[in-house]
C-alpha cells in the first residue's frame, strides 16, 4: 500500500475502533431509526445503564460519529456521519488506486 494509503487508514482507525462495539453499534442504530435520542431516551432502550450510555456517546462525539445540541439541561444527539463517509470513501479510493498502480 502506498504512504498516502497508509496515512488515511491511520486516520480512519478512530472510526474503526468506534464501530467494532456492539454496543455503540446499537447506539448509531438508534439514532439512524430515530433521528436525534437524549442518553435519556437511549438507556430506555438499551441494556445499558445511563452512565455507560454517556460513556458512550462521549467517545462517539470525540470521534465524530454524533453531534450534540443543548436544549435546556438535555444534551440531544444526533448521527454525523458525512465526515466519516467521506473519509472512508477516500481510503477505498486509495486502495483502489494502489491496486490499479500494481496490476
Amino acid at each position: 500500500m502506498s504512504k498516502r494509503t497508509m496515512g488515511i487508514l491511520s486516520e480512519c482507525i478512530p472510526i474503526f475502533t468506534m464501530l467494532q462495539d456492539e454496543s455503540r453499534q446499537q447506539i448509531l442504530m438508534l439514532l439512524f431509526d430515530h433521528k436525534e435520542m437524549t442518553v435519556s431516551e437511549m438507556t430506555e432502550r438499551l441494556e445499558l445503564s445511563r452512565p455507560a450510555v454517556s460513556h458512550h456517546m462521549k467517545l462517539l462525539l470525540d470521534a465524530g460519529l454524533v453531534s450534540v445540541k443543548k436544549s435546556g439541561k438535555e444534551r440531544i444527539y444526533r448521527l454525523n456521519l458525512q465526515k466519516t463517509l467521506e473519509r472512508l470513501k477516500e481510503l477505498l479510493l486509495s486502495i483502489e488506486a494502489d491496486i490499479e498502480y500494481d496490476a
